[in-house]
């Protein structure tokens, strides 16, 4: 998945396993997990006992069978030691995990140099924005599911925390389709206020600047569509980004109020 977990994956994997703190599942995930292959198992053992061990008796006389075992054998071991590492670190017994989706990481981090093309054709960089705080985050025109909710719930985010003071910057992720011509109809689309920003530029530009931003993302080379997480980030009125959320944007209107 990347550095950064997408926000379907957070949700596929809630929806089917549940997601204790620290990114574990639930006691019923565990049953998933644990209990349906041993269950399957059971069952083979107990129905077909007899054909099971002559099959396998006979697999293991053969050359090609045994290291395909051996190589099974070693998938396990290295399978159950990746699982203990990543029960320590959930559990605080070992490194510390990436912080749960939603729970801000703060920064002290200046973007101020990133340079890219806004919606009225010109030359914008994060330092024009100095002397304001600003939410920044990444979305591209061609998605129809998470970026307009994104955009969406930051724009009410801002009206309920009473700051209207604070622009909204969107850095397309998709700089293929996402070309500055095309800006105007994301701005209208998403809805931005005057002094909202959403911003593209060449296709080296926009790599280069979402790169340095640190966003994770996967191009899909035949439909053109990027998954990504949610990430929205807070900048402070000198440049700097001061908080980040990535595959949650629940806690935004409690941080920009506090911008």
């Amino acid at each position: 998945a990347g550095a950064v977990e997408p926000a379907w994956l957070l949700r596929t994997r809630a929806a089917c396993f549940g997601s204790a703190p620290g990114g574990l599942p639930y006691a019923g995930g565990w049953i998933l997990l644990i209990g349906e292959p041993i269950g399957m198992i059971g069952v083979l053992v107990a129905v077909w006992g007899r054909a099971l061990r002559d099959d396998l008796r006979r697999l293991g006389a053969v050359p090609r069978w045994q290291g395909l075992a051996a190589a099974v054998v070693v998938m396990m071991v290295v399978g159950l030691a990746a699982l203990g590492r990543r029960v320590a670190f959930a559990t605080g017994l070992g490194a510390k995990p990436p912080a749960p989706a939603g729970t801000p990481t703060r920064m002290d981090t200046d973007v101020s140099g990133i340079v890219l093309t806004d919606q009225h054709g010109r030359r914008t960089s994060l330092a024009d924005f100095r002397g304001r705080p600003v939410l920044l985050t990444f979305a591209f025109g061609h998605c129809t599911t998470v970026c307009p909710a994104i955009v969406h719930d930051l724009r009410l985010a801002r009206t309920e925390a009473n700051r209207s003071d604070v622009p909204l910057v969107i850095i397309s992720i998709d700089p293929w389709r996402d070309t500055p011509a095309r800006l105007p109809t994301l701005a209208a689309a998403w809805k931005l206020g005057p002094e909202d920003r959403v911003l593209s530029g060449t296709v080296a530009e926009v790599e280069q600047a979402l790169d340095r931003l640190g966003i994770g993302r996967r191009r899909d080379g035949n439909t053109g569509d990027v998954d990504h997480a949610g990430t929205v980030m807070g900048l402070d009125a000198r440049g700097h980004i001061v908080w980040r959320l990535d595959g949650g944007w629940g806690r935004v209107r409690t941080l920009v109020a506090g911008l």
